[in-house]
């Protein structure tokens, strides 16, 4: 069985910590938990490992947030993997930050990102991890807010969240979607 792990976010240092980029470090610290590295190919970097007799392949697309279809697309087309082992990890201003929530299915809710992966994928119907980022920011300073750093404290709290969302992607590849959402979604 082979899965498809697409940590969203955006390339350049500029962007490295930002709240957009939840998606890369979740992925970065899962490829760490595993002994995997990131090789840039394709529309993407990528790396892959084996837990329990699965394949889990990793990629953080560098098509920037606004085309992750197009990497999402390419690798499971290439990789033949089916949409039902697809899994996206994206920040989510609605979830207050912390909060971890699988779907299966859903809107896009404003997301650029999401937008676009529906769009080449053809529908709503594959599966993402939303990283609650909250919502602290003025009318009309959504886009400064997603893409500014998070705060100290909010910092020195990730990397538990992190290690949580990394358990629900194994359980997600081990156990599948719907059982990991009634173990774990908040």
């Amino acid at each position: 069985m082979k899965y498809l792990i697409a940590g969203l976010g955006n390339i350049g240092p500029e962007y490295e910590l930002t709240r957009h980029n939840i998606g890369f470090l979740v992925a970065d610290q899962l490829a760490d938990e595993h002994q995997a590295s990131f090789k840039t190919e394709r529309l993407a970097d990528r790396a892959e490992f084996r837990f329990k007799g699965k394949t889990v392949h990793l990629i953080k697309p560098n098509t920037y947030m606004n085309l992750s279809g197009k990497a999402v697309a390419y690798w499971m087309n290439d990789l033949k993997i089916p949409k039902e082992n697809v899994l996206v990890i994206v920040d989510e201003i609605a979830l207050p930050f912390g909060s971890l929530r699988m779907r299966t299915k859903g809107s896009a809710a404003g997301h650029n990102g999401l937008k676009n992966i529906e769009l080449t994928l053809g529908g709503q119907d594959y599966s993402r991890l939303r990283f609650g980022i909250g919502s602290d920011y003025s009318k009309g300073q959504q886009v400064d807010f997603v893409l500014s750093n998070f705060t100290q404290e909010e910092f020195e709290k990730l990397p538990a969240i992190i290690k949580k969302a990394n358990e629900m992607v194994i359980s997600f590849c081990t156990i599948g979607p719907e059982r990991t959402m009634s173990l774990f979604n908040d």
